[in-house]
């Protein structure tokens, strides 16, 4: 099943500057695979070895995987997958 995935402008340098691609899969980790598959590179900037990377949110439509399956969320197709960098900073 197709899934839209919508990638940030860091990681756009690895999918030929588009800002949203395809991939298929029936879990996010299936999606992740296939991502990597069609754009080598995208998995380490995404997963480090405990999981996604800490300052990496993924979410399924408006939910953050964190608070449903994590990688083993399921996918029924035709969700977006948005990939988000976590934004850090402000003043002291």
């Amino acid at each position: 099943m197709s899934i839209k995935i919508r990638i940030p402008t860091p990681l756009r340098t690895l999918t030929g500057g588009n800002d949203e691609v395809e991939a298929t899969g029936s879990t996010v980790s299936d999606v992740i695979e296939d991502l990597e598959r069609r754009h080598p590179g995208i998995r380490e900037r995404l997963l480090d070895e405990k999981g996604v990377r800490r300052f990496i949110n993924i979410f399924v439509g408006d939910e953050d995987i964190r608070f449903l399956d994590g990688l083993r969320t399921e996918l029924k197709g035709g969700e977006q997958l948005s990939i988000v960098p976590a934004i850090a900073g402000g003043r002291r």
